[in-house]
């Protein structure tokens, strides 16, 4: 089964990109971040068409995520717990069943962060401890379970092409990286670091000065596998060439393959 995260900056105004992609791809399950798109909106006739059913929480303008499948989910879960005043779609957790019982997967879209002197950067650090507290409450179920997105957290210096051109900005912040680790030291295994220890290994190349002609990237977004899911990884893989076609998004897809 090829389960895939993929932040698609905008699903109408990427929608020939993401069905072309499908189609050459050809993912079981597809974690869609930054839709950009009420549920409504969502362009759904074109995903159905090529067999996917689709399962959105959308939201006017920006954020949105959605999960896409072959197979359909037993149940569909929409918001992440713990702050009924947060109104941001960022969360989206589905359930499916297979042949060795049932498949949990979550496409997540952390918030960003910055400026950091802003309260934007407390939000971002709160709605990780709610993940956090959330996935724990998951893993005691011992389940395969796949948390998959956009987390806009740079990992580890290695992550960036160049680290100290983000030592002020929210995404490589120490307590962010503390907070991704926390979720790591729960159990989590982070798919792609769990095949190589590469440099050069990357997911989002921004639009300007050059960035993707210049390999200038970061990795930000993540497949976090628990450890039943980690004991069902044949491989992870970035999607990179993706990046080079016309209208694309500034970040890639991220698969993984599991048994």
């Amino acid at each position: 089964m090829k389960i895939v995260t993929w932040n698609i900056n905008g699903v109408k105004a990427r929608i020939e990109v993401l069905t072309t992609w499908l189609q050459e791809s050809n993912p079981d399950i597809v974690c869609l971040q930054e839709i950009k798109s009420v549920d409504e909106g969502f362009p759904r006739f074109e995903l159905e068409a090529l067999g996917y059913h689709v399962e959105t929480n959308g939201q006017k303008g920006f954020n949105g995520v959605a999960i896409l499948s072959k197979q359909s989910p037993d149940e569909v879960n929409r918001g992440l717990p713990g702050d009924d005043a947060d109104d941001h779609a960022r969360f989206i957790e589905a359930v499916f069943s297979t042949e060795k019982g049932p498949l949990r997967v979550v496409s997540l879209y952390l918030p960003n962060g910055n400026p950091i002197n802003t309260e934007k950067f407390p939000y971002k650090i709160g709605w990780m401890a709610r993940l956090e507290r959330w996935a724990e409450e998951r893993l005691a179920l011992e389940e395969p379970l796949i948390l998959a997105g956009d987390y806009n957290v740079i990992p580890e210096p290695i992550d960036a092409k160049v680290p100290e051109a983000w030592v002020n900005d929210a995404l490589f912040q120490p307590a962010t990286r503390q907070s991704f680790r926390r979720l790591e030291n729960l159990g989590f295994t982070d798919a792609v670091r769990s095949v190589t220890d590469k440099g050069d290994v990357y997911t989002f190349w921004d639009y300007q000065a050059g960035a993707w002609q210049k390999n200038n990237g970061i990795r930000i977004d993540h497949l976090m596998l628990s450890p039943e899911a980690a004991n069902m990884l044949e491989s992870a893989s970035i999607e990179k060439h993706v990046r080079a076609w016309e209208k694309p998004s500034d970040h890639v897809p991220v698969a993984i393959s599991i048994a």
